[in-house]
């Protein structure tokens, strides 16, 4: 009597054992649950222009995105065709959509096939900059004057980009028969730069900001009474039509997603001092975590 009480209490320890055991598999499968479905699809592709403005702020988002359990890739691309990879839904997204100017004719293509999020950043500025140094010229239209000193070249980026338009449109709007625009790219056009303003030489290049070349230079922005340029600019975020059902933590954090210009400066900044992107990014993160934790506040928790 007494050894079958024993295994009686044995059997319904293991009993209870395996009941505990089994609840706790289900909390965690539901927990699993919860998760993949606020995160919904977890694997994310970002494109970027390859501009070094564009290079830091995909770089931090990007970062902040795996934080929340995303597996993100980012791709640098020409613009046109950044454009259309997130329109066509071969992307999932862009921080990079300089507006109402710069990428205004993309915009125009594809606005109905991609879901605007509004801007990352506010007070952008496209341009014609030369340094500070070249005291005599302070508009467009005194390039006229010094076409000799310039060689008549104006140095831009990636052909077809928006300021390469508008740079090659300021030739027509202030008579400049005898310029050109000289495409290369982003990097090149910051090499060429650096080059002549260590030897105080004449050079004028189509220039943005936010851009680190401001903080590495002493530069200005030539006046643009015609306004072949436009204004000032916003850079915004656009994701493909259906991201926010598919992964709705995600569009939630890109939505939140506003910095400031010496944000964007700081990040740029550390690259070309030699960190890479995925360093600085990583830097930046660090030293504002505050600023960070407010984008990543969702309602999918």
């Amino acid at each position: 009597m007494f050894k079958k009480s024993w295994k009686h209490v044995g059997l319904m320890l293991v009993l209870a054992l395996t009941l505990v055991l089994a609840a706790c598999g289900g909390d965690d499968t539901t927990e699993d649950a919860v998760d993949e479905g606020n995160l919904g699809e977890k694997d994310i592709e970002l494109v970027y222009v390859e501009w070094d403005s564009e290079i830091a702020s995909t770089n931090v988002i990007a970062q902040v995105l795996e934080e929340k359990g995303y597996n993100v890739n980012i791709r640098g691309i020409d613009n046109a065709i950044m454009w259309q990879a997130v329109a066509n839904g071969d992307a999932d997204g862009m921080v990079a959509a300089w507006l109402p100017a710069t990428h205004g004719d993309l915009y125009e293509e594809h606005k109905d096939n991609l879901v605007g999020l509004g801007p990352n950043l506010e007070g952008a500025q496209v341009g014609l900059v030369v340094p500070e140094y070249m005291e005599d010229v302070h508009s467009i239209a005194d390039l006229a004057d010094f076409t000799d000193e310039f060689g008549g070249t104006i140095t831009g980026i990636e052909p077809g980009a928006g300021v390469v338009q508008a740079a090659e449109q300021s030739l027509e709007d202030y008579n400049l028969e005898d310029w050109t625009v000289a495409t290369s790219s982003s990097g090149a056009m910051a090499t060429v730069l650096g080059q002549a303003y260590g030897n105080e030489e004449p050079i004028v290049v189509t220039g943005w900001t936010p851009h680190w070349k401001f903080a590495a230079y002493d530069l200005k922005y030539l006046e643009d009474p015609e306004g072949s340029f436009g204004g000032a600019e916003t850079i915004e975020t656009f994701v493909r039509q259906g991201f926010e059902e598919d992964s709705p933590a995600a569009y939630e954090i890109l939505d939140n997603f506003f910095w400031e210009p010496i944000d964007m400066e700081t990040v740029m900044l550390e690259v070309t001092d030699g960190a890479t992107p995925e360093e600085a990014a990583a830097n930046w993160i660090e030293n504002n975590r505050e600023k960070v934790d407010a984008w990543l506040e969702t309602s999918a928790e």
